[in-house]
């Protein structure tokens, strides 16, 4: 998609046609229930900093650009759990308890488990690295998060060989996530990786950002970063991650697959079906700058896709 800064975005021109034209009706139904006593809508309020994270060490993927402020990454955010504005994560995402917290590991693999979120920190404090990564969700940010390589999970739970996909699953809770009874997708939110892009040791296991605990709008307390991908394919607040035989079917393929294909490799020699993706503009940049293929990283990645068709396999 291209990539825009906040003045120039129209929400029908990031959000597919068809689910932004359905939107209207359904802010009318949430209020309705809002007045009816059906769904309480939480006050707008500021959202503090959160705890430090101890950081062993700089990965030696990252950028030495400069990074997006602080404010940016955690104001200007896509959850449509907690809205479809930009700015609506931040504000209603306070509603989000991320203890207790479990991730289910399971599928095609011979050693199934459930983690508890603090047991992954754990395992995070031997291999937490700093990742100051380009990412790209409709607009361009650099952004220094904290996590380790989802193949160290991959590796622990071994999957079989029938195991070619590993799919993520986003909490469905719609106690704690009050736009989820809104159908503007499939709830709950589910994106995938073939087996060799999740263990590509780009693919992070992500808690933390600027040295801080995940905020709740960026996805605490666990999510997925895959950087030379749209962001979308970065499930966040994850709950399950499932290995399978089968191409998982993903939330934004679901909801308009004309404009949103499985791999969602950044490419700009793919134009999405209602604009350019060939150039790009960076949060707080006033000036566009050249799309690059796999977002910078085709050095890393492409020889994942060698042999293939990449407007095709979009």
């Amino acid at each position: 998609m291209l990539i825009r800064k906040p003045g120039d975005l129209r929400p029908s021109e990031i959000t597919p046609r068809n689910v932004y034209l359905r939107r209207r009706d359904f802010m009318k139904a949430a209020s309705a229930l809002a007045v009816a006593g059906g769904i309480a809508i939480p006050e707008v309020h500021a959202q503090g900093r959160g705890p430090k994270l101890a950081v062993a060490r700089n990965s030696p993927f990252s950028t030495i650009e400069e990074p997006t402020p602080y404010k940016d990454v955690t104001t200007y955010n896509n959850f449509y759990e907690f809205g479809t504005d930009k700015a609506d994560p931040a504000k209603h995402a306070h509603r989000l308890k991320t203890r207790p917290w479990t991730v289910a590991v399971e599928g095609e693999v011979k050693r199934p488990k459930v983690y508890d979120v603090d047991e992954l920190l754990k395992l995070a404090a031997l291999e937490e690295r700093i990742y100051r990564l380009r990412c790209v969700e409709g607009w361009s940010m650099v952004i220094p998060w904290i996590g380790f390589p989802l193949a160290e999970i991959i590796r622990q739970v071994e999957p079989t060989s029938r195991a070619k996909f590993v799919e993520f699953t986003t909490l469905y809770d719609r106690s704690r996530m009050p736009f989820t009874f809104m159908p503007v997708l499939d709830w709950p939110y589910v994106e995938g990786l073939r087996m060799d892009e999740a263990l590509h040791p780009l693919a992070i296991l992500c808690f933390g950002l600027y040295g801080e605990v995940l905020p709740n709008q960026n996805g605490a307390p666990v999510r997925i970063v895959v950087p030379w991908k749209y962001g979308f394919k970065s499930a966040k607040s994850i709950v399950k991650i499932r290995f399978t035989e089968r191409q998982p079917r993903t939330s934004w393929e679901k909801a308009a697959p004309q404009e949103y294909g499985f791999y969602s490799n950044v490419n700009p020699e793919v134009d999405h079906p209602r604009w350019s993706q060939a150039r790009e503009r960076r949060i707080g940049e006033f000036l566009k700058r050249p799309t690059l293929l796999f977002n910078g990283y085709a050095d890393q990645v492409a020889g994942l896709y060698g042999g293939m068709d990449l407007r095709r396999y979009f």
